[in-house]
């Protein structure tokens, strides 16, 4: 059965009433100074419930983003003025945006260019896109891209997430991929993507591709990745590394739901785990965080890996709501 999640967000019936409950949500997360645990896991519920809560709740704070919260609300005011102010804005916004989803009847909304699709996954969310032309992009949990394609260029833009292309490479319409300020342009390629707040990484598997700046950070140099190469690229800079093929299919193993972790510190793996499950894990004593981990664990099986570090390493695991503390 296919996930809900998993799907384009298309106009439905009440796509007012979604657009407005978005409103509400981005106002009281971006304005209100007693946002709590208890708000964000409200808040992630709502999104987990449909693909139109996700975009919608992700359209508008995009539009949020870029207008800098408007100039009235960057002047001083008190927080009653600021409130009603933003709120105001982000109703203005939900109410064009619910009218064009009613009325376009093919998906064309506020923000959202007329040949652009929205693809998105939840957390835990795994979905595989196959194009026209035979490309294929596999997208991991908690992932938000964009395509638009034209006669000329098909052009994805990756919000959020991680997403595996198979691309089958035509000169005459050219693939890109834009992610922060980086443009990744296929040239008979097979690349992953992952995109983060702290930086970028781009790893090949096949072809080559080629990655420019863009933006502000724009220069005329490009780097040129050849199979096997992994490039992390920050606001600033972009380094390149070698990796071997199998260590590359490791990083892969999300696509057949699994982790693979080879001497991993005890941190990191409960980062990756974290990606996957809406129960989060958080280590209580520093003293452990750079135990090393190796083994395979299913993505969505938090608690095979919790026995595993109860019976081989003497760890316990403390349930408390949605967390569970990892201590000795």
């Amino acid at each position: 059965m296919s996930n809900p999640l998993d799907k384009t967000l298309e106009p439905e019936t009440g796509a007012e009433t979604i657009w407005a409950k978005a409103a509400d949500w981005l106002m009281d997360r971006r304005v209100s100074e007693d946002w709590s645990a208890v708000d964000q896991a409200a808040l992630d519920a709502w999104l987990s419930e449909s693909s139109q809560h996700l975009v919608a709740y992700w359209r508008l704070e995009a539009a949020w983003d870029r207008t800098h919260r408007l100039a009235a609300l960057r002047m001083p005011a008190s927080p009653d003025r600021t409130a009603r102010i933003a709120k105001s804005f982000l109703a203005k916004i939900a109410g064009v945006v619910a009218v064009a989803a009613v009325f376009a009847g093919m998906g064309a909304f506020y923000l959202t260019r007329p040949a652009e699709k929205v693809f998105a996954t939840a957390t835990g969310g795994h979905r595989i896109v196959n194009l026209a032309d035979g490309s294929s992009l596999e997208l991991n949990t908690d992932t938000l891209l964009r395509i638009s394609e034209t006669a000329n260029e098909r052009s994805v833009t990756l919000e959020k997430g991680e997403a595996y292309f198979k691309i089958r490479h035509n000169a005459a319409r050219l693939f890109t991929v834009v992610a922060g300020n980086r443009r990744v342009t296929d040239l008979g390629t097979e690349f992953v993507i992952r995109k983060n707040d702290e930086n970028l990484k781009i790893a090949l598997l096949e072809g080559r591709a080629k990655v420019d700046s863009i933006g502000a950070a724009a220069s005329s140099s490009s780097t040129m990745l050849m199979p096997g190469d992994v490039a992390i690229a920050t606001a600033n800079a972009i380094a390149v590394t070698k990796v071997s093929r199998p260590l590359l299919a490791n990083d892969l193993a999300w696509r057949r739901g699994l982790l693979v972790f080879n001497n991993t510190p005890l941190a990191t793996v409960v980062t990756e785990l974290n990606r996957y499950n809406e129960t989060k894990l958080e280590i209580a004593d520093s003293s452990i965080a750079k135990i090393g981990i190796g083994g395979t664990f299913p993505t969505n099986d938090m608690a095979a890996f919790i026995r595993l570090a109860h019976e081989l390493m003497g760890l316990q695991a403390i349930r408390r709501g949605d967390r569970v503390i990892i201590t000795r």
